[in-house]
């Protein structure tokens, strides 16, 4: 007995249904809680919140240069986690793969290279030193 054979767009029809479903939830939390809920609107409840404090002056506030240094270095550390994480799960398999026994080791002990010259020039720059802080570099 042959397999009936389906079109191809019927291998997403699991997604599709999970999507339906967790629309379905979301937009039934929020109709329900709409339903059920009280409505008694005030000034405070329409005025912004700060942490629970009241808010003072522009929004628009100005940051110091190190903060985006470090919001950069958060980005260049997270980004090497991410080329760790795949290759750390299959370093067993790398030789089998490149035909070679320590080639993923280096190939990973070179990028980390790079890495560590970079938060090296960061050290050496000052951006790690938040004790003598005096707003921008």
């Amino acid at each position: 007995m042959a397999m009936r054979e389906y079109p191809y767009i019927w291998n997403y029809l699991p997604l599709v249904l999970q999507t339906l479903f967790a629309l379905g939830i979301a937009l039934g939390m929020v109709g329900i809680s709409y339903l059920v809920g009280k409505h008694k609107n005030s000034r405070t409840k329409a005025g912004a919140y700060e942490c629970g404090m009241d808010p003072i002056g522009d929004a628009r506030g100005r940051f110091t240069v190190r903060f985006y240094l470090v919001a950069m270095l958060f980005i260049l550390f997270d980004v090497e986690a991410v080329f760790m994480l795949p290759w750390a799960v299959i370093y067993r398999r790398l030789p089998h793969l490149t035909g070679s026994r320590l080639f993923g080791f280096w190939e990973m002990l070179v990028y980390l290279g790079f890495v560590a010259v970079g938060l090296f020039y960061v050290w050496k720059k000052g951006i790690l030193d938040w004790a003598n802080d005096k707003g921008d570099l």
